[in-house]
């Protein structure tokens, strides 16, 4: 019955999306039930950062250092951050990487060095610190990677432009990538370390959120090199704008965000592309209130899902509408083949959402 509820509504919207003419949608069909399952952290961090790599296997990263994994589905976890000392031990680590029990990238936000990356290949046994910021201007915010080896951070504008390093060695070391490639930011506009999805990358292809301009702004790009950035629908403002942005493949797009101060807002908050970000259209329904984080569900083409302080949506249209299913707060949430979705957010909370 779920499975089968699933399958029409997926395959309705997909259609939809293909411009076959069939009156179906998402609307027509009854909602399935969605319910997190929140699983003992035993933590009181605020989890930011947030990367499963499979249904078993999962990071999260936040508040003064704090690094846990599970290997286990989420039922216990480990403390295995970096050892830190002195003032570090309030290092905020806001995104993380993850491929393996063993691999991960972990990143911490802040002025100046407090903007730092650092690497493990044994589980977070051990780190290496592989970047610190030597730019008063800079202001680190999200990290993605296309593959094991090539990545990306991105930081608030620096002498007019965006700042991004490259990694193309899985994190080891790191340059600055070319500003002139770069559209030109405008006054007031940065990025948000809110869920570590204001970078992003699928199918080859890059993409920035930015906020603190009306509208907030989506850059793109074709090789990470050589960007152009469009307005999305998205009302823009000091702490307003686009918070998450995330493209299940080279066409189709969403992005949510809002106004984190007033996070029960929800007009003007999310935004869907079909044509590779050129163009960003307003989501028929919103999520209810600001989100901070957004991810596709692998293998249901039109699903997605948003989270914030106010709660969880789920869009099965791609982001043209979306319908609300838990009140709970929650920062980022990330999807992986199963499928099943993790979320993270304050007060150490940790869940899982399994889609059959």
């Amino acid at each position: 019955m779920t499975r089968l509820l699933w399958t029409l509504l997926l395959c309705a919207t997909a259609l939809t999306d293909l411009g076959t003419g069939l009156s179906i949608s998402s609307r027509n069909i009854a909602i399935p039930k969605l319910t997190w399952e929140l699983l003992p952290t035993g933590s009181d961090a605020r989890f930011r950062g947030l990367a499963p790599v499979s249904d078993k296997i999962a990071w999260v990263a936040g508040t003064s250092g704090t690094v846990l994994r599970s290997v286990d589905g989420g039922r216990t976890w480990e403390s295995v951050g970096p050892e830190l000392s002195g003032d570090d031990t309030a290092l905020e680590f806001r995104d993380i990487e993850a491929w393996s029990a063993e691999k991960a990238v972990i990143l911490s936000i802040g002025e100046g060095n407090s903007s730092r990356i650092y690497i493990t290949s044994d589980g977070g046994a051990t780190w290496t610190q592989s970047f610190a910021n030597e730019e008063p201007a800079a202001f680190y915010d999200c990290i993605a990677f296309e593959n094991p080896a090539r990545g990306m951070a991105m930081s608030d504008p620096v002498d007019g432009k965006i700042r991004l390093i490259e990694t193309l060695d899985g994190g080891a070391s790191w340059h600055i990538v070319d500003p002139d490639g770069i559209a030109p930011a405008l006054e007031g506009e940065a990025g948000f370390a809110a869920s570590g999805t204001c970078l992003a990358t699928t199918a080859g292809r890059w993409y920035m959120a930015s906020g603190g301009v009306d509208p907030g702004r989506i850059f793109r790009s074709d090789d990470g090199y050589h960007w152009d950035v469009s307005g999305s629908s998205i009302a823009g403002g000091d702490g307003t704008g686009v918070f998450s942005v995330q493209f299940r493949d080279a066409k189709h797009g969403i992005a949510v965000g809002g106004n984190y101060s007033a996070p029960t807002i929800a007009v003007d908050i999310a935004a869907w592309s079909n044509d590779g970000g050129v163009t960003w259209k307003p989501s028929s329904s919103s999520p209810r209130g600001y989100r901070s984080g957004s991810s596709w569900v692998p293998g249901h083409c039109s699903t997605a899902l948003a989270v914030g302080p106010t709660g969880s949506d789920v869009t099965f249209d791609s982001g043209k509408t979306w319908h609300g299913f838990n009140n709970g707060s929650f920062d980022s949430v990330e999807c992986v083949k199963g499928p099943v979705c993790w979320a993270s957010g304050e007060k150490g909370r940790v869940a899982r959402l399994v889609l059959s």
